[in-house]
């Protein structure tokens, strides 16, 4: 498996593109508008391949110079429980860590509260709905 960078608007982009919409935005009756999809282009986009296709992504998006927020994490239904979601966050702490950032933040759905928590997560505040899909604010530090 190779996790990498990929560049806003490319082939692996559309890929990306895809695997979100098919995993996150498709079942709740979410599409994607083009205009939240021009903003990405500011974004960390990472994927995780298997020769040239995706198994799973994610984004980082700066909320401030020492804090990343990851979004959008998604692996495809059939390729899970074999690791490339752990790859994914640990490539993503990497580069967020490489980039100086000293905290990573997440809104989890609450579904994957444990896995987040397996990872060195804790959740702070209250569950809130986003999406119309209960959530938590996680976060680790990266130093």
């Amino acid at each position: 498996m190779a996790l990498k960078i990929i560049e806003h608007g490319s082939e692996e982009y559309q890929q990306m593109v895809a695997l979100r919409n098919d995993i996150l935005r498709k079942p709740l009756g979410l599409h994607f508008d083009r205009e939240e999809l021009d903003g990405e282009a500011r974004h960390i986009l990472i994927g995780a391949f298997e020769e040239e296709l995706m198994l799973g992504c994610c984004m980082l998006v700066e909320e401030d110079p020492q804090t990343v927020r990851l979004r959008q994490m998604a692996v495809y239904n059939e390729k899970q429980g074999k690791g490339i979601g752990r790859a994914l966050m640990n490539f993503a702490e990497t580069l967020a860590r490489d980039r100086g950032y000293k905290q990573l933040t997440m809104h989890a759905r609450k579904d994957a509260q444990g896995f987040y928590e397996k990872m060195g997560y804790q959740a702070s505040g209250q569950e809130f709905k986003e999406i119309s899909i209960p959530h938590l604010i996680m976060q680790k530090k990266l130093c």
